[in-house]
Parts: structure tokens; C-alpha cells; sequence
């Protein structure tokens, strides 16, 4: 990689395979400050239903990122979200068995001629619609359990799910409702036609399931997270993993709702220039995910990014928009802080502790091992025991689920000397706008 030429702005319209697989080339450079600008595709349901694609998602061409070493972070502020799709599908998903080699997201074949990852032509709409090119056999994978199509306002503020007659208007054009970019391969998911809920309302919050730096060895794109990623423990497949090897991913896909306009997201750097991508945006979210899919858009996004140099973490520090901390962790009014001043001095106590908003993202097999995850990273990043995390994450914060079964943030109010320590307290004060 040239750093000579690195550029202010990189457009992005390239996309993976499936794999993020550090060996590969990368686009840019960007300069350290510099702006990446991106049209994504839709996330979990189109790959899903496309088996040449190799991870469950379609997210792109990692960017490299100048200056950047391993043991670095990145802090990536999101300046803007936009949703191009008209309209989408979703819904609970269930497996086709025959259809893949141990995890349908990953190792897809045809049932009819064996094939691995075979290439696929629509014919006609509906469930049955995504074709093995070699032998015309109904090859996908996943189908709906319960599922529904979704047409969005112009302005995108909100969407209806939609009865059968639209659904299959939809579905007879889904590149064009779906806007998918040019670059992308994989087959609209609105294909598939679903109106299991008709007129339901849901207000239009989009944010982005992937967002982060590219691994430290090649991972299907869905499985960056220790839930996902436990799927690859000694699996029969191509990308097995084992426990030691899983250490290197760098929970990309967290699915956390708060990912979303105006957020920055700081990422470590596990491979030389970090490898920025993204993807995987939804129009909406409730935390949790319970559904395990949500609606998946297209859109074009907008984000900067600087490097943090000597920032060593383990996984992505999440500062949310003010809105969406815990009610605990937003920071305190400079009233707020009067009165606690007053309070502590009748106890004979001359100073308060200076804190500013943090959420350490922790991953794993369950909910109770992404627990562990973050209180772990973010114990080790301030320096300081698990059992304190406890503490102040219970008094002044709080512990929220990304993404069930294993995505959770550990969010808590942090003492500034701490952060400062850590080399984080420039970028949280900045994003929070708190003098030191």
C-alpha cells in the first residue's frame, strides 16, 4: 500500500465475497481524518438466499486506513446514514437441510448436483425462486418462518408492511425496490414475496449491523462476533476455527442499534491500515434483534476517521448519540454537578470525580459470556478489576443487548484520569463535548 497518495475521500462500491480475509487488497489509502463514503447493500437476508456468497453478508471492500498499525485504534465517527431501498423483506428464518456443509450461512451447495456455492438465477417469485444455475434445482438455504414485505415514505421516516398484491409487485422488480448497488451479486430477498403482517407501522431509526476493522485472519463476514463466531468451532467446513484462532476477529458484526448517525465507533487494528468496512444496514431495530433478522436496506453512508495511536483493544468502544445512553451514564449538568459538590462537602468530602459516558461491546456464545466480554475489555482497557466495572456499570450505567444470543455493550460512566490513561479521553470528551 502506497501512503504517499493517501486521499481525503474514498468512494467505496466494491464488496466481498463473504470473506474478510486480511490477504486481500484493499482500497484507498484514506488519510488519517480523512472520509470514507460508501453505498451499501442490504445485509442478512439477500446473501442469505445467495449461496456463492460465502459469509451471510455482502459488506465492502475493506478501506486502509494511513498510519494505522496493529496495536492502534480507529475511531470511526458516523457523520450520515441515508436509506435508498423503496422497500424491503424480512423475517424469522429457518434451514433447508441438504442445502449447506454444517452452517447455511457459510458453506451453501446445491441438493440436486452437489455443487458448492453454486451460482443462482431467479426464476419467477416466491420461496422457490433462487435456481442452481448447473442443474435448475431450488437451492437456498434459509426460508421464512414468518416474514413480511415493507414499503418505506419517501422521506424515510417509516414503513407499512404490505399485502399479498404489492408484495408480488415488488417482488417482480427487487433490484430496483431494493436499490441495490451495481457492484453487489446477491438476489433481493423482496424475491421471495413474504405478508405474513400486513399494516403494521415502524418508525424508520437506520443504523448499520457491520461496521468495524478487518480481522487478523480470514472470517465469513456474519461470524466477526463471538456469537456468530462460536459457529466455527471444529465446523466441518472450509473456515473452522479453534477457540485460540477465534481471538483474532474484531466484532464487526454487532448488530447494536445504537451504530447509527452521529455515534463513532472505536476499533482496533489488527492488521496493518485496519481495514475499515461496513454494511448490513437496517431501517430499524428494537435491541435485541429477537427476531434474529431485521429489515435490510441499502444506503449511502458517510464516515470519518482517525487513528488513535498505542490504543490497544481487544474489541470496538461504542460512544452512542446522547440520547440513547442509559438514563444512569448520560452526563451530568453542570447544575447536577453543584449539588453533588454541596452534598459531598456536608460529608467532608472537597471533590467529585470528573466522568464522562463509555460502552465497552462485549461478544460471546450466550448473553452471559458477551457479559463477561465486555466487563473483561473494559476492566482491562481503564485499568482497573472487573469487580469495580460492576459497580459502576450497576450505579451508573448499564448492561444492554446488542444482538441475542451474544452481543451486549457494558455502559457506565467512566472517571476522565481513567480514560485519559487509556488515550481515549480527546475523543470521548470531544464526541460529548465535555471539558476535562
Amino acid at each position: 500500500m502506497n501512503h504517499s497518495n493517501a486521499q481525503e475521500t474514498v468512494y467505496v462500491s466494491t464488496f466481498t465475497d463473504g470473506i474478510l480475509d486480511p490477504a486481500k487488497p484493499m482500497l484507498g489509502p484514506v488519510r488519517d481524518g480523512g472520509h470514507i463514503v460508501a453505498n451499501t447493500t442490504p445485509g442478512c437476508w439477500g446473501p442469505m438466499i445467495t449461496p456463492k456468497l460465502r459469509g451471510g453478508h455482502e459488506v465492502t471492500q475493506p478501506v486502509y486506513v494511513e498510519g494505522a498499525e496493529v496495536g492502534d485504534a480507529i475511531a470511526i465517527h458516523i457523520k450520515s446514514i441515508r436509506v435508498t431501498s423503496l422497500a424491503t423483506a424480512s423475517g424469522n428464518d429457518k434451514t433447508v437441510e441438504g442445502r449447506f456443509l454444517g452452517d447455511p450461512f457459510v458453506a451453501a451447495k446445491c441438493p440436486d448436483c452437489g455443487t458448492f456455492y453454486p451460482e443462482t438465477r431467479i426464476e419467477g417469485i416466491g420461496p422457490e425462486a433462487i435456481r442452481c444455475a448447473q442443474c435448475g434445482a431450488d437451492v437456498t438455504p434459509f426460508v421464512f418462518t414468518n416474514g413480511y414485505t415493507m414499503g418505506f415514505d419517501q422521506s424515510r421516516e417509516f414503513g407499512v408492511t404490505l399485502p399479498k398484491e404489492a408484495a408480488e409487485r415488488i417482488a417482480q422488480d427487487g433490484r430496483r425496490y431494493m436499490a441495490t448497488p451495481g457492484g453487489s451479486c446477491q438476489n433481493p430477498i423482496v424475491t421471495f414475496a413474504p405478508h405474513d403482517i400486513v399494516g403494521a407501522i415502524a418508525r424508520v431509526r437506520p443504523f448499520l449491523g457491520q461496521l468495524g476493522t478487518t480481522p487478523a485472519r480470514p472470517f465469513p463476514d456474519s461470524h466477526n462476533a463471538g456469537d456468530f463466531g462460536s459457529f466455527l468451532l471444529g465446523a466441518p467446513h472450509d473456515y473452522a476455527m479453534t477457540r485460540e484462532q477465534l481471538e483474532d476477529r474484531t466484532d464487526g458484526h454487532m448488530d447494536i442499534n445504537r451504530v447509527r448517525e452521529n455515534a463513532t465507533l472505536i476499533c482496533p487494528v489488527k492488521v496493518p491500515g485496519g481495514g475499515i468496512y461496513l454494511g448490513d444496514m437496517h431501517a430499524m431495530q428494537g435491541d435485541g434483534e429477537i427476531a434474529g433478522h431485521t429489515t435490510d436496506v441499502s444506503g449511502i453512508v458517510t464516515l470519518q476517521v482517525r487513528v488513535i495511536k498505542g490504543l490497544k483493544i481487544d474489541g470496538p468502544v461504542l460512544l452512542p448519540v446522547e440520547e440513547d445512553l442509559p438514563y444512569l451514564a448520560r452526563p451530568y449538568t453542570p447544575e447536577e454537578k453543584s449539588r453533588a459538590l454541596q452534598l459531598a462537602q456536608s460529608w467532608g468530602l472537597d471533590r467529585i470525580e470528573e466522568t464522562a459516558p463509555i460502552s465497552f461491546v462485549g461478544t460471546g456464545a450466550n448473553l452471559n459470556e458477551a457479559t463477561d466480554n465486555g466487563l473483561k475489555r473494559a476492566a482491562d482497557t481503564l485499568g482497573i478489576t472487573v469487580p469495580e466495572v460492576l459497580n459502576r456499570a450497576t450505579i451508573t450505567g448499564a448492561i444492554q443487548i446488542g444482538r441475542h444470543p451474544g452481543v451486549v455493550t457494558v455502559t457506565f460512566l467512566a472517571p476522565i484520569p481513567l480514560l485519559d490513561k487509556a488515550g481515549l479521553a480527546e475523543v470521548v470528551l470531544q464526541h460529548y463535548r465535555l471539558s476535562s
